[in-house]
């Protein structure tokens, strides 16, 4: 071999590059920026950079009474409206002494599972489109969360910022008209999720670029508190509607979808699993569902004693909650949102060094995070 061919046969070495991707990026899911070292394709160092859509959510609700508090949560996590909705009212509800009517909770339960389910689709469809399955994939999950957004509309008039929960319960009773598509909607789901099964979970071209990729262990992901699929992913059966029941969740028989590997296959496979479970919830709901009172009789000004409350509840992305404190006002003195797109980001870095630039935005699609609930 010649001095030529061995120059050849070296690795080809190459000075290290650090460029932005973001915050207009449309696969940093949001104005989300990555400012990124790479040694040829392969990523050397991450810095994860955010705030460019920060609201001051928390000192808002510092100045808005509890009613109107409702509305910021909307604005979060706005693919999960229905469950920011509900981890605020239970923290109120705690704070002021309240329960909630029987039937009230049922409502806010299915409410919940809906978006469960709306979430999840996105979730799925987006993180396709990452893999470079363009538009299909995507077009069919959002077909079936057009239709959850239909019932949504059905109870309170609105599709995406709901703000249908309330401080006792929840904004009005469910339409007549409201059951008979709910339930229609039931029976067509788990056909649905069948056909993306079908087409996606033995998928060449996903298990190639998603077994195997950012494995996450338990331990790891324990000691970053993550929770929601990303930490169920790694085998770790921890769900709030077990662990600490709230609403009527005691009263529903389900299992807990949890991975092996808690590598990106295995975070799309609890998701799937997950809307089923969802599904089965809801038809529980359904036949256990009684009529009477779905709201509590409280003030229109709410004015809780003074002291602390906070109730977790297990929203789409993981544990989602509201600290408040009360100085017997008719705000919060303070408000504090533990968000879990947020939580769930704290290992990124790590998930992403060694692998190459289309890994990673595959990875970063796997953990399924909502900017407004980041920024806060």
């Amino acid at each position: 071999m010649d001095r030529s061919d061995q120059e050849r046969s070296a690795t080809l070495r190459t000075e290290p590059v650090t460029i932005n991707m973001g915050p207009q990026h449309p696969s940093t899911h949001g104005v989300f920026r990555l400012r990124v070292t790479f040694d040829g394709e392969m990523v050397l160092d991450v810095e994860p950079v955010f705030g460019y859509l920060h609201r001051g959510t928390e000192k808002l609700a510092e100045e808005r009474n509890y009613t109107q508090v409702i509305t910021l949560t909307d604005r979060l996590d706005y693919v999960s409206s229905m469950t920011n909705n509900q981890a605020y009212v239970l923290s109120c509800e705690k704070l002021g002494g309240i329960d909630a009517p029987e039937r009230g909770q049922y409502l806010r339960v299915i409410a919940a599972e809906l978006q469960r389910i709306a979430s999840h689709l996105v979730a799925t469809g987006f993180l396709l489109q990452d893999l470079g399955a363009f538009a299909t994939p995507l077009m069919y999950c959002m077909r079936e969360r057009e239709r959850i957004l239909d019932l949504f509309e059905m109870l309170c008039g609105a599709r995406i910022t709901n703000s249908y929960m309330r401080v006792g319960g929840v904004f009005q009773d469910a339409p007549d008209d409201f059951w008979p598509a709910l339930r229609r909607f039931l029976g067509e789901m788990p056909r649905f999720i069948d056909e993306y099964e079908a087409l996606l979970t033995s998928n060449e071209i996903v298990l190639s670029r998603a077994r195997g990729v950012s494995v996450l262990s338990p331990d790891d992901a324990i000691n970053a508190s993550i929770s929601g699929p990303v930490l169920r992913a790694t085998g770790v059966a921890w769900d709030l509607r077990k662990a600490a029941p709230y609403e009527v969740y005691d009263r529903m028989a389900f299992d807990l979808p949890v991975g092996k590997a808690g590598d990106v296959y295995d975070r799309y496979w609890v998701r799937m699993q997950e809307m089923r479970q969802s599904v089965g919830i809801v038809q529980q709901c359904m036949a256990q569902i009684q009529p009477g009172p779905v709201r509590t009789r409280v003030p229109l000004i709410f004015r809780p004693p003074v002291g602390e409350a906070y109730v977790p509840v297990e929203a789409p992305k993981g544990e989602l909650g509201f600290y408040l404190v009360s100085d017997g006002g008719i705000s919060p003195y303070r408000c504090k949102i533990r968000a879990p797109s947020f939580i769930n980001l704290t290992l990124l870095r790590e998930m992403l060094i060694g692998y190459k630039l289309a890994d990673l935005v595959v990875i970063f699609g796997s953990i399924d995070i909502n900017m407004g609930e980041v920024d806060r």
